[in-house]
């Protein structure tokens, strides 16, 4: 059972063996995963309740968390996904009128194994040298076993990469989402099938807002559940995990593109449309995470501040048009890319009605520069059903 956690000793540990010294945030215990940063100053409610962070330790680069506590509201499902949390300064009240509790109470309820009080600055720039790693946080009676202990229960865990964790966040059953705002006495303007690869409530609201119904479905679906909704576009969401074990999707994704249904994918959505088209996937060194990433959109020249959480790319030519390796589907081009390392960040098809971007459009919390996402795709939707 979780316990309080305020002044015991937390450790955490990284599998080269970095040890840094804190108290423990959240409930008491121990705790592995990947350990990445996340750039964001704001939203460590959406952080937590992302399902993509799944199977990974976040740390957190804004030096203070929990000052506005956390509320129903603002979770992105149906509860807190990462395997541990770890920030610098948290916040020993919750002041914000929309608070319901803290942040620390939440962790512990929710049985989260956080640190607090170490150098997350120090933390985040050996992360950015080393790359990504495995690592695990242990508080209370488990700091008391010998470090030597604590690294090899490190060193044997799973790492991140050929983990296939999308089917274990996903829905088991279906769900509708309704259009907002729009005449009750009136059609939708589309009907839209989402996969739920790890998605995020704010995603299907976004299309609900612009008068589209949606079905969200869970990551087992076929191509014959789909079709029973007599869809007008398919969605693939975000979602943790590898994408090179998700060949059960794969396979369900080229199907649709095969039978002409318009196609829209975010985050890992787009590393299946990626392979999919028949390009390969590969594992960054530390990945994008935040709200504050810059994307540069090919075809308008703009450059749009983005949310981002993946740790894997899509291997594909950035310049130019060039053809699917997978012939059947025509000729693609990487349509977004990221402007810090050049990795891609969305591709867009040519022959066929599909696209997808690497980040995520519904950004909650912010920003909102890629909103355009969402009309682009109903656009799509309406071309091809009139």
């Amino acid at each position: 059972m979780a316990t309080n956690s305020a002044q015991k000793l937390a450790l955490l540990i990284l599998e080269d063996g970095t040890v840094f010294r804190g108290a423990a945030y959240g409930a008491t215990g121990s705790t592995l995963g990947e350990a990445v940063f996340s750039t964001g100053m704001t939203g460590y409610q959406e952080t937590l309740t992302d399902p993509s962070y799944a199977g990974q330790i976040v740390v957190q680069t804004a030096p203070h968390i929990g000052n506005t506590g956390v509320n129903e509201e603002d979770a992105e499902s149906r509860k807190i996904w990462v395997a541990g949390y770890v920030v610098r300064d948290a916040a020993r009240r919750a002041s914000n009128w929309r608070s319901e509790r803290t942040l620390d109470e939440e962790l512990i309820e929710q049985g989260i194994v956080g640190i607090q009080g170490i150098d997350t600055r120090a933390l985040t720039r050996h992360l950015r040298s080393a790359g990504s790693m495995r690592a695990g946080i242990f508080s209370a009676d488990a700091a008391q076993r010998p470090e030597a202990e604590l690294l090899d229960e490190v060193k044997n865990s799973v790492p991140m990469a050929g983990r296939a964790l999308a089917d274990s966040v996903s829905i088991d059953e279906a769900y509708t989402v309704e259009p907002k705002n729009f005449g009750w006495d009136s059609e939708p303007k589309a009907t839209l099938v989402a996969v739920d690869l790890g998605i995020k409530s704010m995603t299907p609201e976004r299309f609900a807002e612009r008068g589209v119904r949606v079905h969200v479905v869970p990551a087992s679906s076929t191509l014959e559940d789909i079709n029973g909704y007599n869809p007008d576009g398919v969605f693939f969401s975000n979602g943790p995990g590898d994408p090179a074990t998700a060949d059960t999707q794969v396979q369900l994704l080229q199907s649709v593109l095969k039978q002409g249904t318009p196609f829209f994918g975010i985050c890992f959505g787009n590393q299946l449309l990626g392979r999919a088209l028949g390009f390969g996937t590969y594992k960054l060194p530390f990945g994008h995470r935040g709200i504050n990433q810059p994307v540069l959109d090919k075809l308008t020249g703009k450059v749009e501040i983005t949310a981002q959480n993946h740790g894997f790319a899509v291997d594909a030519p950035v310049e130019g048009t060039v053809q699917a390796p997978e012939a059947e589907f025509g000729t693609v081009e990487v349509s977004h890319v990221g402007l810090n390392d050049q990795v891609v960040e969305g591709l867009r098809c040519l022959d066929i009605p599909a696209f997808s971007v690497q980040y995520h459009p519904e950004a909650a919390a912010g920003p909102h520069d890629s909103a355009y996402l969402f009309d682009r795709f109903i656009d799509l939707m309406l071309e091809k059903k009139n």
